[in-house]
């Protein structure tokens, strides 16, 4: 799994429902939500 840091639970955690996004300047990136708290979690690079 892939793991991405939660703002609002300020601290790591598995991403829930990832999928692979490319950036406006063509970098990668995997977007999905927080197990706990819902919100939106982002990070920079592939899967």
């Amino acid at each position: 799994m892939v793991q991405g840091y939660c703002v609002k639970c300020r601290k790591k955690v598995e991403i829930k429902d990832p999928v692979e996004v490319t950036m406006k300047n063509g970098r990668a990136a995997v977007k999905g939500t927080c197990p706990e708290t819902g919100s939106v979690v982002f990070r920079i690079g592939k899967l």
